[in-house]
């Protein structure tokens, strides 16, 4: 009876250290999570909401304008931007995960996350980051096929494959996102309930249990290796198949052309890619949260804010039915 008086009495926090044998199981389960943020800097803040809630903004309204665009132009119903469509969706969702989540701790001064929530936020961030991953993987073979084999475009990227490979990807997404989840529900008690970012990371969720996490640890990098290592591989493959093609171009004009057909996809990969596997794996080695940070800002907020402008921008179809997208609404 003493027992269930004091589990009930003390805030979850009361608990959240590592147990030893004479401790009871339930006095140690955690049911809350700190994030500590950006930033502990209070006169910031204000500043803070205000830049992270333009920037969120921004990248709904830049992906929403993509996705009108494709979907209200019928010279737009091609594999690419059937592609780039999806991609803008999983950026939407991937932005959405974290952001809001962060702006209301920013406004209403608390940094407290539910152990279901972080849980539900860990899981859809998994989904949507691996989801981004896929896509840019799958942009990349539609390029491939569509600089090496033009004759043979429209016979192998038919509606049907296309659908496919999102389909697929969003399984390979969904699948990956219940193992992550499956290593944590396994954690019972944690050593400190301060999550070091502004969402709920998994690799730092396992580096804040008490029990051995080194099997799970390297079960959970060898997961994001492949999930990581694989697209990267299909990607760089892609390119280099695209890259000898265009350099047996004997015009320099169809040169670039080619180039900055493929241009703004390369850099999203480069800019995704090397922040978010640089924030995956530099856990494993301990380096500094607040530069884990400043990375996983840019490949939460910035990569996916960018994505609109890099493909709008140098796309002379996307501008044109932006435009009359717009002509249209006015």
């Amino acid at each position: 009876m003493w027992q269930f008086f004091l589990y009930y009495e003390f805030p979850p926090f009361f608990f959240n250290r590592c147990p030893s044998y004479t401790e009871p199981q339930n006095l140690t389960s955690v049911s809350e999570f700190l994030l500590m943020g950006v930033s502990d800097d209070l006169e910031l803040q204000p500043l803070l909401f205000g830049l992270f809630l333009f920037m969120y903004l921004v990248t709904m309204l830049g992906n929403l304008l993509i996705i009108l665009a494709v979907s209200c132009d019928s010279h737009l119903h091609t594999p690419m931007y059937f592609f780039l469509s999806n991609l803008s969706l999983a950026d939407i969702g991937f932005t959405t995960t974290t952001i809001p989540k962060m702006i209301l701790d920013i406004q209403t001064h608390s940094r407290v996350i539910s152990y279901v929530g972080c849980l539900t936020q860990m899981s859809f961030f998994t989904i949507f980051g691996c989801l981004d991953s896929l896509l840019l993987t799958v942009m990349a073979y539609d390029r491939f096929v569509a600089m090496c084999e033009p004759l043979h475009y429209s016979h192998t990227m038919n509606p049907c494959l296309c659908g496919l490979l999102v389909l697929v990807s969003l399984f390979i997404s969904f699948l990956v996102s219940q193992m992550h989840n499956l290593f944590v529900l396994q954690l019972t008690y944690f050593k400190n309930v301060e999550i070091s970012n502004f969402f709920s990371d998994p690799s730092q969720l396992l580096n804040l249990a008490c029990s051995d996490t080194s099997t799970n640890n390297a079960v959970m990098y060898f997961i994001g290796a492949i999930s990581g290592f694989l697209p990267i591989s299909g990607i760089l493959f892609s390119y280099y198949k695209i890259i000898s093609s265009i350099l047996r171009v004997p015009s320099s004009g169809g040169k670039y052309k080619a180039f900055s057909t493929c241009g703004s996809h390369l850099s999203i990969v480069c800019l995704f890619y090397g922040t978010g596997l640089g924030v995956y794996f530099s856990s494993a080695v301990s380096l500094s949260p607040r530069k884990d940070v400043i990375a996983s800002v840019v490949y939460t907020v910035v990569t996916p804010m960018l994505n609109p402008f890099m493909y709008s921008l140098r796309n002379r179809d996307i501008k044109r039915a932006m435009r009359r997208l717009l002509s249209q609404t006015i």
